[in-house]
């Protein structure tokens, strides 16, 4: 499958929904980075209903639409709202990336470009590590997979990473947990409870209390603030808290 093989580089996997019901569950449930919906799908989803819960979340078609659909095509970017519409068999050898473009890791990407300068993070190390954690945000990592992924030790990690005025490792991990939240969070389909069970938080009280220490605001500012706002708040009073 083209798609299949434009991502296989990508930290992203393909999950694939047989049924309406399967496709409503996974975007509830899972940290989605993007809805990829084929021309079955077109005539069995009730898009307004996805858009209307998860407003957030972008929305690909990648179909064999033909010249005639063009009515279609105006319909489904216009009115549902969809990111991108791809061709079967005319965008396929891009269709991979594209995706990936119009994707939830790609947005929060560009939010953060800048916050290797904001949050000091100068030597090389530190620069690969920030790199290798937007990559991986989303699930569940530690410092030790950070460290292993970079080939040196924990203690050596932790003790470099936090040099030159930067945050410590482990709060910039947090940092990103709560970014991936702010994006979660700005869907209705999406509540405090399913977030924090999606990103490796013990309960909703645990996600309440990591958002207080990264943002000094309450979770239910989270959405409202998104990806940029939640690292302005951090670089601003959550840097060196120690609450």
């Amino acid at each position: 499958m083209a798609l299949r093989r434009g991502i296989s580089g990508s930290p992203i996997r393909l999950l694939s929904c047989r049924s309406t019901t399967a496709l409503c569950r996974v975007c509830k449930e899972q940290f989605l980075d993007s809805v990829v919906l084929g021309l079955k799908a077109l005539r069995d989803v009730d898009l307004q209903d996805l858009r209307t819960r998860f407003p957030r979340l972008p929305m690909v078609v990648y179909a064999a639409l033909r010249p005639g659909d063009g009515e279609i095509m105006l319909r489904l970017i216009d009115d549902e709202g969809v990111s991108a519409l791809l061709v079967e068999g005319v965008d396929d050898a891009v269709a991979g990336d594209l995706v990936l473009r119009h994707g939830l890791a790609r947005k929060r990407e560009l939010a953060l470009s800048d916050a290797p300068r904001l949050l000091r993070l100068r030597e090389d190390i530190q620069k690969v590590a920030w790199d290798f954690l937007v990559r991986a945000a989303g699930r569940p990592i530690g410092t030790v997979e950070v460290a292993t992924e970079l080939g040196v030790s924990r203690e050596h990690l932790s003790r470099q990473f936090g040099a030159g005025g930067a945050p410590n490792l482990k709060r910039v991990i947090d940092l990103l947990r709560v970014v991936c939240a702010s994006q979660l969070l700005a869907n209705p389909g999406h509540d405090a409870l399913a977030v924090s069970q999606m990103l490796g938080f013990s309960s909703p009280g645990h996600l309440t209390q990591v958002s207080r220490r990264i943002t000094a605001g309450p979770v239910d500012r989270l959405a409202e603030l998104g990806p940029r706002g939640v690292l302005g708040k951090f670089v601003r009073v959550g840097m060196r808290s120690r609450r």
